[in-house]
């Protein structure tokens, strides 16, 4: 049975190493659309974050759907949510907490895609994770905020070798309770332990009584594994990391040189 959905990921997949969408991107995926199929973004952005995108491929209205958050809220582009997992107040306490003793910088986000840090000096990668989502950063330690105050999901921020070196004590520290995953070099995300982008888009996926054959996902880095494991055609970018190679059923070219469009054209329009 021929593909009805395709699962893309943002950030270095839908995105080239300058932050722009390919023309030959476009060109793809409106033919796609063209033909009835269902253009999924998944990405750890909020709406907000990728809304001139989706704008940039003609996807719009309540019949269009977004999967933000890495898995936590499955929306569709006109705000309506369909499912949302949310990581609790204590939890929250907590990973502000683990980085403040490991002087490890920290953020969370809202459902309105704010930034919340109690780091004082804000980290560099925060202000820029801010400035690509058109997002605010609030400067609030968690006794400023309400009790039953709720995140999509934490971040540890700051350079990869820093990271490298903090991640496999912040998945002994909370592994256990919520879904830990590196999301890029930069970023090491928890959510929820029900959210991947996996299951979202499985959710997603059975909402729109579609199956598992008939969904081709598309990613370059760890947090895209989940939707490679569960979507029937899995195609990872020529950029990606070895880890998404490795889960991917074909690599295509990179973010640079058309390898979104041609795997649309390849694996879905021919």
């Amino acid at each position: 049975m021929s593909i009805r959905l395709i699962a893309i990921d943002v950030d270095d997949t839908l995105l080239n190493s300058k932050g722009e969408i390919l023309p030959s991107t476009i060109s793809a995926i409106k033919e796609a659309v063209s033909q009835g199929i269902k253009i999924v973004l998944c990405t750890g952005r909020p709406l907000v974050g990728i809304s001139h995108f989706l704008q940039q491929l003609g996807l719009f209205g309540d019949d269009q759907y977004v999967i933000t958050y890495n898995g936590a809220v499955i929306e569709t582009i006109a705000g309506r949510v369909i499912a949302k997992h949310l990581v609790d107040n204590d939890h929250y306490r907590q990973m502000t907490k683990f980085g403040q003793q490991h002087k490890i910088p920290f953020n969370v986000l809202d459902e309105d895609g704010t930034i919340y840090t109690a780091d004082l000096d804000v980290n560099a990668i925060t202000v820029v994770q801010a400035w690509e989502n058109s997002a605010g950063i609030l400067i609030r330690k968690p006794d400023e905020l309400p009790a039953d105050f709720q995140i999509t999901k934490g971040l540890f921020v700051g350079n990869e070798k820093l990271l490298d070196a903090i991640e496999p004590l912040v998945k002994e520290n909370f592994s256990q309770d919520l879904y830990v995953v590196r999301a890029a070099r930069n970023f090491l995300e928890l959510m929820h332990p029900a959210v991947n982008k996996g299951q979202a888009l499985k959710d997603l996926a059975t909402n729109l009584k579609f199956d598992a054959h008939e969904v081709m996902a598309l990613g370059d880095e760890g947090n895209d594994i989940a939707m490679f494991d569960y979507a029937g055609t899995a195609i990872s970018m020529g950029n990606g990391s070895d880890l998404a190679k490795k889960h991917a059923d074909f690599v295509t070219g990179t973010n640079d040189e058309d390898g979104l469009a041609d795997a649309i054209k390849k694996y879905v329009l021919e």
